[in-house]
């Protein structure tokens, strides 16, 4: 990019900087920290203090980063908008659904470190880890039902049956998409089909909801519900592609052990794409994932043939097509400061380390 700006109306940043995102969005922001913070209180000693532990260690929150800027771009894109007006705060709900993506994500996770036997999470023990597994579940299914309350609203009033509609279905993808990838890991047949499955599942569903609620809260425009949505998708899946292509050459700033993806059995695109660059090599390859629970020595052999054959080139370049189809999508929607940090974060996506 050329040149940084102001980042009030329509100016650009030259590289993304989460905390300058965060400063950007102001009151909006801190509102929806404080939504976040507030629904989660309990009179349980334990749990309060378990939720402190994990907001306190809570990530880039890139889904309510999204949803708040997708909220403020669309505004800026109607047709009553006036070119370098000043946008007041956001409304109530497009701040609650912007923290009930973030709860929902934390939920998730909290039951992935169980499905996964996890004991690390963003450089920190996992709960599942400190407490047990039943711990972690409990608490997963109570920032879940926080981010329901979220969602729903104070009456019937400021329910919204489409956003409803909408975060249900997410919840349905995002299990499918874990059993899909523990039916797959005892198969180890794995094709690029299935993984682009999985990690819309996974990831890409979560990123869309997050975008397209938002985009609902403000009335935004069937087109700009549509590029937005479309923005989501894939950066989600331009977000989890990079993710696994860390676990084959990632840092230890990742937060998490290197190489767990495939001691889990998981095919992901850095070995699809080996596997497409030498395939006269794939039913080895498939053998050496399907023996790993006896052969752990499997995974060097692994990690070489993805490394030999090119595969994580392969991903990264399937990586760069979705930031490029992220930005497409919204070119659409009118110039601004937000839909500039809006491609700043799909590009983001593609250099991050962790």
């Amino acid at each position: 990019m050329s040149g940084a700006g102001s980042l009030k109306g329509g100016g650009s940043v030259r590289h993304m900087d989460i905390g300058t995102v965060r400063e950007f969005l102001g009151k909006d922001w801190t509102d929806v920290q404080e939504l976040i913070s507030g629904v989660l209180k309990s009179d349980i000693e334990l749990l309060n203090v378990t939720n402190g532990s994990i907001l306190s260690h809570g990530g880039k929150q890139l889904r309510p980063m999204l949803s708040l800027l997708v909220s403020r771009a669309c505004l800026r894109s109607a047709d009553t908008y006036v070119p370098g007006q000043e946008l007041s705060p956001l409304q109530d709900v497009s701040k609650r659904y912007a923290a009930a993506s973030e709860l929902l994500h934390n939920a998730t996770l909290l039951h992935d470190d169980v499905a996964d036997d996890s004991d690390m999470r963003r450089g920190n023990p996992t709960v599942r880890s400190v407490l047990g597994s039943s711990a972690s579940v409990l608490v997963g299914d109570f920032w879940l039902v926080r981010a329901i309350r979220l969602i729903l609203g104070e009456n019937d009033a400021s329910c919204d049956p489409k956003v409803v509609r909408i975060f249900s279905r997410t919840l349905s993808c995002l299990a499918e998409g874990e059993m899909l990838q523990l039916q797959k890991a005892q198969t180890a047949d794995t094709d690029y089909d299935d993984y682009l499955r999985i990690i819309y599942s996974k990831t890409a569903s979560l990123f869309e909801a997050a975008a397209v609620t938002a985009a609902i809260s403000v009335n935004a425009s069937g087109m700009c519900r549509e590029a937005v949505r479309d923005y989501a998708v894939s950066l989600g899946y331009a977000f989890q592609i990079k993710d696994d292509i860390l676990d084959y050459c990632g840092t230890d700033s990742v937060g998490k052990p290197l190489g767990v993806d495939i001691l889990e059995q998981k095919i992901t695109l850095p070995l699809l794409g080996a596997i497409a660059n030498a395939p006269e090599h794939e039913a080895k390859v498939r053998a050496w994932v399907r023996d790993i629970p006896e052969c752990q020595e499997n995974r060097a052999r692994i990690v070489s043939f993805v490394i030999e054959n090119h595969g994580v080139e392969y991903a990264e370049k399937q990586l760069d097509g979705f930031v490029g189809k992220a930005e497409d999508a919204i070119s659409l929607l009118a110039p601004s400061a937000e839909r500039e940090l809006l491609a700043e974060l799909a590009r983001f996506t593609a250099i991050r380390n962790n």
